[in-house]
């Protein structure tokens, strides 16, 4: 998962995670709204200088539906899914309810080998919930964020994406005390992580990964707060975790 911006390294990291010359990449253009097709050929240029020949377009939006069996016999093929970004809202609007996703889930937490990666968008529908609204101070104010379902494929977790670089701090930390059960991590551009089922999240890229937990907070006034009031919350627990640092989602615990 990336925050957004050059995914280039990114792509380099998975291709040294896939046999290059016989992987089936799929870039999944859902949240794209506006020239997919131009996305999908801008990747595949990519993935191709990398060695990664066999890399196809996977449209899945207003006229393509995600149950098309055709669709999903692709899908079930495929060696890593690429989902670009652009609109998260996209994403759960044509993915969420379908069989396309319960194939997605199923190879992501059992298929040995098998890649799910995303940028911006893309990365931020992946957790069981996503930021889609608030804006810089405003959303230290109640009702100033919206929050909706993400895809679930990383359970417990909170995702924004464009982190630092749009000043998101605020929308993050409101989100959390709204909802302490869910683990905040907020993408930089140029970052990310690197997960594995049942194994602790990587952190790669020149940035930071911003992690916000409010399990053990001893004030929060969100629940009750009035909108357009202040929110409050006292002991939120905050991680700045670099390339090379660790996240155990699960448990919340973070090594170097």
């Amino acid at each position: 998962m990336l925050g957004g911006g050059d995914d280039d390294p990114m792509l380099a990291l998975l291709a040294g995670l896939i046999p290059g010359q016989s992987a089936i990449i799929e870039v999944l253009t859902t949240a794209t709204r506006r020239q997919p097709a131009r996305t999908a050929a801008a990747y595949a240029h990519s993935w191709h200088q990398l060695n990664c020949p066999h890399v196809r377009h996977l449209r899945v939006d207003e006229t393509h539906p995600a149950d098309d069996p055709a669709t999903l016999a692709r899908l079930r093929k495929a060696t890593l899914v690429f989902m670009s970004g652009g609109d998260q809202e996209r994403l759960t609007e044509f993915l969420l309810n379908t069989e396309f996703l319960t194939i997605l889930k199923d190879k992501y937490r059992h298929e040995d080998g098998f890649v799910l990666a995303g940028t911006s968008a893309g990365a931020s529908a992946m957790a069981e919930y996503m930021l889609v609204y608030g804006h810089g101070w405003r959303s230290l104010l109640g009702g100033r964020i919206e929050v909706k379902p993400g895809l679930g494929l990383l359970p417990g977790v909170l995702l924004d994406q464009h982190f630092a670089e749009r000043g998101r701090y605020p929308r993050l930390m409101h989100a959390v005390l709204a909802q302490p059960s869910l683990l905040g991590i907020g993408l930089s551009e140029e970052t990310g992580l690197l997960l594995h089922p049942n194994q602790p999240a990587a952190v790669f890229g020149e940035e930071v990964v911003v992690v916000v937990d409010a399990s053990d907070t001893t004030h929060n006034n969100v629940p009750t707060i009035a909108e357009g009031r202040p929110i409050s919350g006292h002991g939120l627990r905050l991680h700045l975790l670099v390339a090379g640092q660790r996240l155990h989602v699960a448990t919340r615990r973070v090594e170097c």
